[in-house]
């Protein structure tokens, strides 16, 4: 997603606030935008360079899975499939309209007078965009109560149950994206008349899709850092405890390791863009019957920076699963030491109960 680099065309679509084309009026600033956005070409590359990153990614998970006996490893490399393919559908998706559109540079009001095209970017846009910061959260609260609290469950999330809890996350994205087709909130071209987007005006449901959005996102960045944080804590215990040390495992250091740089990589990259919204549309709400009908124009330039920011996301986050694995690490660190198992925070068990979680 992201991809909003291109000249602006249609600006006789200016004003009609009542469709998804008028939020911004495309005929001013045309030589700026010219001139200061990209290439196609470099778009081009841009975009076949995180396609080739996800696939590369989900090459090596696919590789990994079937080496593994651990469930709990397991359960992890399923929802970093689920985000990998995710960010790779973000990409296809987005480009499969943006490219073209690119290089044949056709009106959209000519194109799409019914919005239908300007629709689906927008919802995938939303879909593809809330749905890494979703499964992030629900990867680092798995990790948390696999790490803070391992007796309270039996077993490991199996591999099933994992693709059923991303498939929830998926359809909760979907639902989200389809509100604007359902009537709250509206999908609008955008600054410089190449993409799609929810829209940052002052009216009631836009608004409040808007808010939804933008909320959501920062909970779960936040829900994210909170779990964590507390799941580093415990390893940095287990990291430092050297009494009764049944086992030694790298994997839950390595999964932690993951996990904070996606954290990472989704904060730097998202949170921008979501305080931006909130900012904007609150900053709003004041107007009464002479209510913005369309955006300011350095809210529209400030909007394609932080939507360019977030496309990183999609194109950083393979990397974060490449680079820092420990066949990786342990080339470029060999002094690394294994680290202790979680289990000897815990060295009074009954045997038979430790027997079974080690080998889980």
């Amino acid at each position: 997603m992201g991809w909003g680099d291109m000249e602006p065309r249609n600006g006789s679509t200016a004003g009609r606030s009542d469709t998804c084309f008028g939020v911004f009026n495309a005929s001013d600033g045309r030589d700026t935008a010219q001139n200061s956005i990209t290439s196609p070409w470099f778009s081009t590359a841009f975009g076949l360079i995180g396609l080739c990153s996800n696939l590369f990614a989900l090459c090596v998970l696919l590789s990994s899975s079937r080496k593994l006996s651990s469930r709990a490893r397991s359960s992890f490399l399923v929802f970093l499939c689920g985000l990998v393919v995710t960010d790779f559908m973000g990409l296809l998706v987005t480009a499969s309209v943006i490219i073209p559109y690119h290089f044949i540079k056709f009106t959209w009001a000519e194109v799409d007078p019914g919005c239908h095209l300007c629709n689906f970017l927008g919802f995938s846009m939303v879909f593809f965009g809330q749905c890494p910061l979703l499964l992030g959260a629900t990867m680092a609260g798995e990790r948390f109560f696999g790490i803070n609290h391992p007796f309270s469950r039996s077993t490991s999330i199996s591999k099933r149950r994992a693709w059923s809890i991303v498939g929830l996350v998926w359809g909760f994205s979907c639902l989200l994206g389809l509100l604007p087709v359902l009537g709250l909130g509206r999908y609008t071209l955008q600054y410089p008349g190449s993409w799609c987007f929810l829209t940052l005006l002052p009216d009631t449901g836009d608004v409040v899709f808007c808010l939804l959005f933008a909320l959501l996102g920062i909970f779960s960045v936040l829900l994210s850092f909170i779990f964590n944080t507390v799941s580093v804590v415990t390893l940095c215990r287990v990291y430092h405890d050297r009494e009764s040390v049944q086992r030694r495992r790298d994997s839950e250091v390595e999964m932690m390791v993951q996990l904070v740089g996606i954290m990472l990589i989704a904060t730097i990259c998202w949170m921008p863009l979501l305080i931006f919204i909130v900012q904007t549309v609150l900053q709003q709400l004041p107007a009464g019957s002479d209510r913005l009908q369309m955006l300011p124009p350095e809210t529209q330039k400030m909007l394609l920076i932080y939507i360019r920011m977030v496309t990183w996301n999609q194109i950083l986050d393979p990397w974060v699963y490449i680079l820092f694995r420990r066949a990786v690490l342990q080339r470029v660190y060999p002094s690394l030491r294994p680290r202790p198992s979680i289990l000897s925070l815990y060295p009074v068990l009954n045997p038979s109960l430790r027997r079974k979680l080690t080998a889980d």
